[in-house]
Formats: structure tokens, sequence, C-alpha cells
């Protein structure tokens, strides 16, 4: 079986051919051009599907609150406008006749995950993301849990996003140092030994500490997967594993927290694996 595995991003889509044993081939990532709106990518989606001959299945990770029985997006913030209400599955069904799986990407990573990388073994996880927001994925008895309307584990919303996510760290930085760094540069050795830059950055870090404490405390999870660009920097979770055990209560201190194993290619997999069970 193959399939056409999709990651749909505010910034970018990646694509690739998935095949039996899960492997991925052809990986290829192009700019979303998300202000051009929803209508654009599902025809980008629909010509580069156009360019495939001998596929069996079409995966498709999205930013987004997604109805993955249905295949539609059943709410999205305003970065890609009129997003809200595309029913991908049923497009892209309609014009290729391919089976489709929908599902939100942060579900999507989770799944990767869980099958293919630091969730292996595990039947109960949680799962962060850390961009321009803050996604999130319950992971649990084996399953993704995604709540009555399919849209459980918003981690990010309200504070936490306000406070923890990449978008706010770099927004920070700008305003106590007058330098428009992005969150990687931020992280280069010589901004990162600027007292200002360094004492935002510690800041930040204990913002995303204080949520993800609350999240554990919530869900007393074994393990929290984090993920996100940014979250490959040693420096963050460094800091993490130095500052966030202190002051836990001891019941439980035994969760681990790991990064990503499988990176920018979780949501890849775990929407194939998802569209591999149809």
């Amino acid at each position: 079986m193959n399939i056409l595995t999709f990651d749909i991003g505010v910034t970018n889509i990646r694509y690739a051919l998935c095949d039996e044993q899960f492997r991925l081939s052809d990986v290829h990532t192009v700019p979303t051009r998300a202000q051009q709106g929803g209508q654009q990518i599902m025809e980008r989606l629909l010509e580069i599907i156009g360019t495939y001959q001998n596929i069996d299945r079409v995966a498709v990770s999205t930013v987004g609150q997604v109805d993955s029985q249905n295949g539609i997006v059943v709410y999205s913030a305003g970065n890609i406008p009129y997003y809200t209400g595309m029913m991908i599955k049923k497009r892209i069904e309609n014009d290729t006749g391919l089976p489709t799986h929908v599902e939100n990407d942060v579900n999507a990573a989770a799944l990767g995950e869980a099958h293919f990388g630091a969730g292996q073994g595990q039947k109960d996880f949680l799962c962060l993301m850390y961009g321009t927001g803050i996604g999130g994925a319950l992971y649990l008895n084996g399953q993704l849990y995604k709540g009555s309307a399919s849209c459980a584990a918003e981690f990010g919303k309200g504070c936490y996003e306000r406070y923890a996510s990449t978008k706010a760290l770099i927004e920070k930085v700008r305003t106590a140092t007058n330098k428009p760094l992005d969150a990687f540069t931020i992280f280069e050795k010589e901004n990162l030994q600027d007292p200002a830059v360094r004492a935002v950055v510690d800041q930040w870090i204990d913002e995303l500490i204080l949520g993800l404490t609350n999240l554990i405390y919530i869900f007393n999870p074994p393990l929290v997967i984090l993920g996100g660009g940014v979250i490959n920097e040693d420096y963050i979770i460094e800091l993490i594993d130095r500052k966030i055990y202190k002051n836990m209560m001891e019941n439980y201190k035994k969760v681990n927290i790991v990064r990503t194993k499988l990176g920018n290619t979780a949501g890849l997999l775990g929407a194939a694996y998802a569209a591999a069970q149809l």
C-alpha cells in the first residue's frame, strides 16, 4: 500500500510517500502561503496528488481543530483565512477517488511518536508542540483521546499560549532588547550570552515549566513528549530538567520528559498510520 501523506502547517506543507513498512520517501517541503486562504491550500494538495501514480490512500495532518471521522476542519484560527469548515476528506475523495484520512497535526504527531518514536511501548502520554501557539494531544489507554467534539487537549489556549509559545518568546525578546531575532537566532551563542536576552529566555522557560507542571498534576502521566522546532535547543531541555522536578510533589516526579524522536516527520507518519487503518 502506498500512502501520500501531507502535514499542513501555517508556514510550510510537507509531503511524502509512505510504504507498507511506514518508510518515508520522496519528502518535499513547500510554502503554505497561508494568507491566500484555505481554498488555495486545497488546490495545491490536489495538484500535488495529481503528479503521483499508484497511490492507494491519502493522509492529511493539518493545523486546526479537526473532525477526523468526517475529515473537516471544524475550527481554525485566523492564520489561514477561510479554513474553518473546509471539507478536506470529501474534496480529495470526490476529486481523486482515493480513501483519505484527515487528522489534527498534534494528534497526528502523537500517533507517529506512539507507534514509531518516543512513545513506543507507552499506553499513556501527553504530547505538546510549541510554535506560533501551543498544541496538545492526549494519548490514553493506547489510543488518542479526542473528547466529545474531537477537540480535546487544547492545552495552549489562553494564558499558557500567551506566555509560553515560541511567538511569545520572540515578542518578549524584541520588547526587552529591541533585537528582531527569530526563535532560532535567539539561542545562538552570542545572543544567549547577552544578559538581557538570557533573562527573557529564562523567564520564558519558567512560564513553560509552570504550565507543564500543571498538566502533569492534572494527568499524572508517565511520559511527556515535547516538540516544535525551538524545543530542539539543548538549553531549553537542560533548564527544564534542572528546574521542573525541584518543586514538584513527590508522587509526580517519576514523569519522564523527552523531546520528539521523529521531529518534523512525526505528523507525516502519524497521519499515514491512521490512513492505513481505513
